[in-house]
């Protein structure tokens, strides 16, 4: 429960990466934002971290990635709209499923599947680069969903996609296997089977290149579902490289004088 109760936060956070930024040794590179929590958790709405780290990155013209499930992202609009004008900036939504009632039992509190939607037009009619993520891939679970989400988030203004399939570390896996039993105790069994088909017979697989994408013919079909759809849909049709020679070292100290 403490994950569902308890957050840790560096209230800092952008001080912290703006003296970064002023090391002689920085090199300017893309920095990703949610690689391992969302950046848009509720509780950001009260404290801004996010959005003050972002002006920072804005400040030293630092290009930024930004992954989320929430809509709180609008809030930033007016940054990552000047980001995104400088090249600066792309988005992921990540999408799991499009059923609402999945959507509550798998990933509760964050915004619902339509409303992540809106969030993708919404970013695309700002010229802002926007793709989804669909995370995580779950064998008998949301698999079949793949092509009618990298649909509609076309439709919605996304230009690029991307996938990983489940993977369960350490006491993660025992978490799961506990709440597919409870909500879904008809089908538990064959989707545990199905992930194991997937990792070499067990639960979880660590070695880089394959942890995301697993093995096996399931694999390799819902590899072959993704790479169809995205043709199908035109997305994934060119590469968005961010710029990282735009960075300039002490314009946030600068800016704070006028």
């Amino acid at each position: 429960m403490d994950f569902e109760t308890k957050i840790m936060t560096k209230e800092n956070a952008w001080q912290l990466l703006e003296n970064e930024f002023n090391k002689k040794n920085y090199k300017p590179d893309v920095i990703v934002f949610s690689g391992n929590t969302d950046c848009y958790q509720p509780v950001e709405r009260r404290l801004e971290i996010t959005r003050k780290a972002l002006k920072v990155c804005l400040d030293y013209r630092n290009p930024v990635s930004v992954i989320t499930k929430n809509a709180l992202i609008l809030r930033d609009i007016d940054i990552l709209k000047e980001m995104a004008g400088l090249n600066l900036v792309s988005i992921i939504l990540s999408i799991t499923t499009l059923d609402k009632e999945l959507a509550n039992k798998m990933e509760p509190r964050t915004s619902i599947p339509e409303r992540r939607l809106r969030v993708i037009e919404e970013l695309a009619n700002n010229n802002i680069p926007v793709g989804i993520n669909l995370a995580p891939v779950i064998p008998g679970l949301n698999d079949k969903e793949i092509p009618i989400i990298l649909k509609r988030a076309a439709e919605s203004g996304a230009v690029f996609a991307g996938y990983m399939l489940i993977r369960l570390p350490y006491s993660v896996k025992d978490l799961f296997a506990d709440w597919l039993r409870c909500e879904m105790p008809g089908r538990a069994g064959k989707i545990l089977n199905s992930i194991k088909g997937m990792h070499s017979g067990k639960l979880n697989e660590s070695e880089f290149g394959r942890r995301f994408k697993g093995e096996g013919e399931l694999a390799m079909t819902i590899n072959k579902l993704f790479k169809v759809s995205c043709r199908k849909f035109k997305l994934n049709g060119e590469r968005i490289n961010l710029t990282n020679g735009l960075f300039r070292r002490n314009s946030g100290n600068q800016l704070k004088l006028f």
